[in-house]
């Protein structure tokens, strides 16, 4: 690469991250794939051990590339070290931990119904603490998109809603979405720093925050197994769902405010679909493409600017 090629490079990486649609999409597509996963390894990974796990590899990774402005950022880090430790919480740690186990108890129709709550959830949680109001667009979107998410999960069959059953793995699943929206909407109180300091500490305390849990879970006999499975699964959840996810959903986020980006959250379903065909094997039915584009017309809608 020439010198002249170098500044044009780094010109459209910013300019790409700087597409909340864009990195709002990825950050979907990157939590589908992780609650694929969580499923398929639910009786082979311990839960909390990967949680805590994956945040402490991923300060590995994010260090040498962090270090500088960790130095330059920590005055306003150690400023609002609580506040970081409260995001950290909520949208890290027990996060995570709450998802893998809610994963080992409960079904796939079941996460997808209340995914699709999150939403919601951003928008009460906003309004409650921060008196944010939403537009009667926004609104619109998010009614029409749930229509999109009802119309995967229940195959345009109403028959399917009278079957569900909730137990204590839905509860976790449920507390798990509240804990992601607080988080979401609490993001305007991080400090203002660079993101690489930001999310290198994110994942510092997210680690600590669960690090009890995981010593827990191996007093019980309840270890990681030194295997391909499980190495593969924490290089994934590593770089895919805590480096790259994160970096995507916060600078969304931070582009057009939290209410708006948690319509993104609808797509999630979308991926869900695909890679399970792509995965499993299971064909593209009728039902998909009426919620595609039900899901999609209420993402444009609740995401443009009213």
């Amino acid at each position: 690469m020439t010198v002249a090629q170098e500044p044009q490079k780094a010109t459209l990486v910013r300019g790409l991250f700087g597409n909340a649609y864009l990195v709002l999409t990825l950050s979907a597509l990157c939590w589908s794939s992780n609650h694929i996963l969580g499923r398929a390894v639910a009786a082979h990974v311990p839960a909390f051990a990967l949680s805590s796990a994956r945040y402490f590899l991923a300060t590995l990774v994010l260090y040498p590339f962090a270090r500088a402005h960790l130095k330059r950022d920590w005055p306003a880090i150690r400023a609002k070290l609580g506040v970081m430790t409260f995001l950290s919480a909520t949208g890290g740690g027990l996060f995570a931990a709450s998802q893998y186990l809610g994963l080992q108890l409960t079904g796939a129709l079941n996460v997808s119904v209340m995914n699709s709550l999150v939403p919601v959830l951003i928008a009460v949680v906003a309004a409650a603490i921060f008196g944010d109001r939403l537009s009667g667009r926004q609104m619109l979107g998010f009614a029409v998109s749930l229509l999109g998410v009802f119309a995967i999960v229940t195959k345009l069959d109403a028959h399917v809603l009278t079957t569900l059953s909730f137990n204590s793995g839905d509860l976790l699943i449920l507390l798990n979405m509240l804990l992601f929206a607080i988080y979401s909407a609490a993001l305007r109180l991080r400090p203002k720093i660079h993101w690489l300091s930001f999310l290198f500490m994110f994942a510092v305390l997210s680690g600590i925050t669960t690090l009890p849990f995981w010593v827990w879970e191996q007093a019980h006999g309840q270890t990681l197994q030194p295997d391909w499975v499980t190495a593969f699964t924490l290089v994934y959840v590593t770089i895919v769902v805590t480096i790259v996810a994160y970096m995507s959903w916060n600078r969304g986020v931070a582009l057009i405010g939290a209410n708006r980006a948690g319509i993104f959250l609808h797509l999630v379903p979308i991926y869900s679909a695909l890679l399970a065909g792509a995965l499993l094997g299971e064909p593209l039915m009728g039902y998909h493409v009426v919620g595609f584009a039900l899901i999609l017309a209420g993402v444009w809608c609740a995401a443009r600017q009213s």
